[in-house]
């Protein structure tokens, strides 16, 4: 099954409705969105599920109509590795009800914290997470909804999602590409991946391994970030942090990505408006 929705180009928007939005509603976003110059928008369903099918067609035409990619983020509480059978189930129902409502909405991509290790064998973790997820993308692949499940590089160690793993499960799995944060890539790495170098490390190893498709249909969070020795603490603006983004930004356009990078940062659309500003400015 082959995603129908084929980026052609490297997208910038928000985590959210922009905070700038006179009234406070998706479609009034998907507008603002348009109209800050921005194109892309992620519809956060961090505390739960609650978009509506009809609704979601409305926005679906909106953000059609506005040239807006949007994208979706599933429930924080998920963990495809919990001990108990019904946090499991539960954790899978909430990223199939996230992937149902977006596509729904003519979305592309969604986004999940996938799991914790539980001081388990990262390779036990590995398995158990890669059965979930198998079984997800089989249930939605059974409605006929094609659509990119992205399981998130996560910002502490305690969390399953480094590279290695979310790259071998998208080997593994039908319809599944990694979401790259990159601020959780350096704060989990405790302040390294903040390099040209690492970043170019960081998408050689995606295209040599995932071939080219995976850097024409990225789906990537960048913010500024606080970090400790456990990684991430806490999310800040780009100008406040210790993040080398405009070097990332370089990067992006070196290896001609495309897709979406979505600002998670505070003030979402003030990062989002300097990062595609800076980014058209990068010559090549």
């Amino acid at each position: 099954m082959k995603i129908k929705i084929k980026p052609s180009k490297l997208r910038f928007g928000t985590a959210g409705i922009p905070i700038s939005t006179p009234k406070r509603s998706t479609i009034d976003g998907i507008i603002h969105v348009r109209n800050l110059g921005l194109d892309a928008m992620e519809l956060e369903f961090v505390r739960g599920v609650n978009l509506k099918p009809e609704l979601a067609k409305k926005i679906k035409y909106i953000a059609q109509k506005h040239d807006i990619l949007l994208t979706a983020h599933a429930p924080y509480y998920i963990n495809l590795n919990a001990s108990e059978k019904a946090k499991v189930e539960a954790s899978k129902k909430r990223i199939i009800q996230s992937a149902e409502r977006l596509y729904d909405a003519g979305g592309w991509s969604v986004v999940f914290h996938a799991g914790y290790y539980l001081k388990q064998p990262p390779e036990r973790v590995y398995t158990k997470i890669k059965n979930e997820i198998t079984d997800i993308v089989r249930h939605l692949q059974d409605k006929g909804i094609e659509i990119w499940i992205r399981p998130e590089l996560t910002g502490k160690v305690t969390q399953f999602g480094d590279l290695k793993e979310l790259v071998k499960l998208s080997q593994e799995v039908e319809m599944v590409l990694p979401a790259i944060d990159f601020a959780h890539a350096h704060a989990r790495n405790r302040g390294k991946c903040n390099t040209s170098e690492e970043w170019r490390e960081m998408l050689s190893y995606m295209e040599e391994q995932l071939g080219r498709e995976a850097l024409d249909n990225m789906h990537i969070h960048i913010s500024g970030i606080n970090y400790g020795e456990k990684g991430e603490r806490n999310h800040i603006n780009l100008q406040e942090s210790d993040m080398r983004w405009e070097d990332l930004l370089k990067v992006l356009k070196e290896f001609r990505v495309k897709g979406v990078v979505i600002s998670e940062s505070p003030n979402i659309e003030g990062d989002a408006l300097l990062m595609k500003k800076k980014y058209l400015e990068i010559k090549t």
